[in-house]
């Protein structure tokens, strides 16, 4: 059984929905879940906020997290989970936003720092990770991270009420 078909499984029996909101990787996170027979019982959808805009106007973080902090920090991507519940309607969310490269990253961000989070029933988890490779191996190891997290909340807070 794969992570994704074990995540699914544990949230359809905990009755729980989930959605994603995507950034650096562009949409990977949503279509390895629907990859799995079924993940429509859980899985309501996803946003591909690539542009700041986006995060701002479907996500709803705030301008001034975007200017302090960036799109590619902890705090937006907490606030992309948030608002990954609130837009979707969802009980959990990942959310990913990071620097794939091969351009764009600085000495502050450089190339292969991607924060990645999730959140069940309120509980969130947002870690700062830096990944080696080209731009397919960070989105994929980005993905994959993000999952691990959802993971990881399923089974240790999914059952809390």
């Amino acid at each position: 059984m794969t992570l994704c078909e074990k995540i699914l499984k544990k949230l359809a029996e905990l009755n729980l929905t989930l959605g994603t909101a995507e950034s650096c990787t562009g949409g990977m996170i949503a279509s390895e879940i629907v990859s799995v027979p079924g993940a429509s019982a859980v899985f309501k959808g996803g946003v591909v906020s690539y542009a700041n805009e986006i995060k701002r106007r479907v996500l709803g973080v705030n301008s001034e997290t975007l200017e302090k902090h960036g799109a590619v920090s902890g705090e937006c991507v907490q606030e992309m989970l948030a608002g990954a519940c609130r837009t979707l309607n969802v009980d959990c969310a990942v959310a990913v936003s990071g620097v794939a490269g091969p351009d764009g990253g600085t000495a502050e961000k450089p190339v292969g720092l991607v924060y990645v989070g999730a959140v069940v029933r309120g509980v969130f988890a947002v870690e700062r990770c830096r990944f080696d490779g080209d731009r397919g191996r960070i989105r994929a190891q980005s993905a994959a991270r993000a999952l691990e997290i959802l993971f990881e909340l399923t089974f240790k807070h999914g059952s809390c009420r």
